[in-house]
């Protein structure tokens, strides 16, 4: 009898576990403060994807007055450009990193009082309108990158 129920139950706990869905995830968030007061500063993280596609739409914080979306590329005469993004696909179980030089949310007017070393909480809407709330590590225009980081 014991042998049986014992099965029941590793069997049910293995069903639930198939039930399961992968939940989407925003980790190794930090902003690098700009080198000259007035200009924006620039936000970086990875999200890793749920159990479906979807698509970060914006990424929000109280520290700044607005926050866009933008990806940096190389032009083709040599130079860096950079290009505003209305969304961002984030497939299923995939990783999309928001990183130096490449993807990354700008935040414009930020704060006075937001120093380095202190954090700010980053808010990032989804197309199927969940929201996730992630802090992020601020750091100085010439600190290093937070150890953890992308």
């Amino acid at each position: 009898m014991f042998r049986v129920a014992a099965t029941l139950v590793f069997a049910s706990v293995a069903i639930a576990g198939c039930g399961q869905q992968k939940q989407l995830v925003v980790s190794d968030a930090w902003v690098r403060l700009a080198a000259v007061d007035g200009r924006p500063a620039a936000g970086y993280f990875t999200i890793t994807g749920g159990s479906v596609d979807t698509a970060l739409t914006s990424v929000s914080t109280n520290a700044a007055a607005r926050t866009e979306l933008h990806e940096s590329r190389m032009t083709h005469g040599g130079g860096m450009a950079m290009d505003s993004l209305s969304s961002v696909p984030v497939a299923a179980g995939k990783r999309v990193v928001f990183a130096p030089g490449a993807k990354h949310a700008m935040l414009f007017e930020v704060s006075p009082t937001t120093k380095p070393g202190g954090t700010l909480t980053f808010t990032f809407t989804f197309a199927d309108g969940s929201r996730l709330d992630q802090k992020a590590r601020v750091v100085g225009a010439a600190d290093p990158a937070p150890t953890g980081a992308n």
